[in-house]
């Protein structure tokens, strides 16, 4: 095996364990998400994507090499070799190497997308973990203080029928609120009335303003007009005593 494909095969072992190390049962996502928080971590993780990338591009140029061997060494049918058997053999190895080196870089490339897969779907779950328990905790926390508030009104309760001071029952509805109710949609619906009446008054005000605001202006048009007459008369009855 030549050194390109001894490191792929040892890149690709390194993967299998990986992939079964987080697939272990009794290691929590949580314990996994503290780990790939860690500082050394998250240093490797800086240029994680940049390695990613350039892993995918060698492991798939790799593969379509293995693909291409493949191809190359697969012609055993179509020559004639049975004047030269040590060639068969020769070809036949040399498709044997090309195949394992195509399953050796096939199964890499696919373990590498597995395991950033599983990385990300743990670190989702301990997300998800987390926050379930915040809300439960939450949860907790409100149905404790809405108990604690109930046995408190309770007490105040029975404190209150000691002093002898009567206190409705809480599952009881009140004939009071309802009355309430009732008298207060009453009372909107008087006020309602009352402001159509208003406005019907404020509207007929309006048109008898403007009606005495016409007639006051036709009363002063007619005063200027008599005003101008009876200039007229005077001037001429002082022509004629002259």
């Amino acid at each position: 095996m030549s050194l390109q494909w001894t490191a792929v095969a040892t890149f690709l072992y390194v993967e299998v364990f990986f992939v079964l190390l987080l697939c272990i049962p009794f290691i929590s996502p949580k314990r996994w998400n503290k780990i790939f928080k860690s500082r050394i971590v998250q240093t490797i993780a800086l240029y994680g994507n940049t390695y990613f990338m350039v892993a995918m591009a060698i492991l798939v140029f790799l593969l379509i090499d293995a693909f291409r061997e493949v191809r190359k060494y697969s012609v055993t049918e179509k020559v004639d070799l049975t004047n030269n058997p040590t060639a068969i053999e020769h070809i036949h190895m040399k498709l044997f190497r090309a195949q394992r080196n195509e399953y050796i870089a096939g199964f890499a490339l696919l373990l590498c997308l597995l395991l950033r897969r599983l990385t990300t779907l743990l670190s989702q779950q301990a997300t998800l973990m987390a926050s379930n328990e915040a809300f439960k905790k939450q949860a907790e926390s409100a149905s404790n203080a809405a108990k604690k508030y109930m046995e408190d009104n309770e007490l105040l309760q029975e404190k209150l029928r000691d002093a002898g001071i009567e206190v409705p029952e809480a599952g009881k509805k009140g004939p009071g609120v309802q009355e309430e109710n009732k008298n207060l949609k009453e009372e909107v619906k008087t006020l309602k009335e009352e402001l159509d009446t208003t406005k019907k008054a404020l509207q007929k005000s309006d048109s008898d303003v403007r009606a005495m605001k016409k007639q006051a202006e036709n009363l002063t048009v007619e005063y200027d007009r008599l005003l101008e007459e009876h200039s007229k008369l005077l001037a001429s009855s002082d022509k004629k005593s002259d």
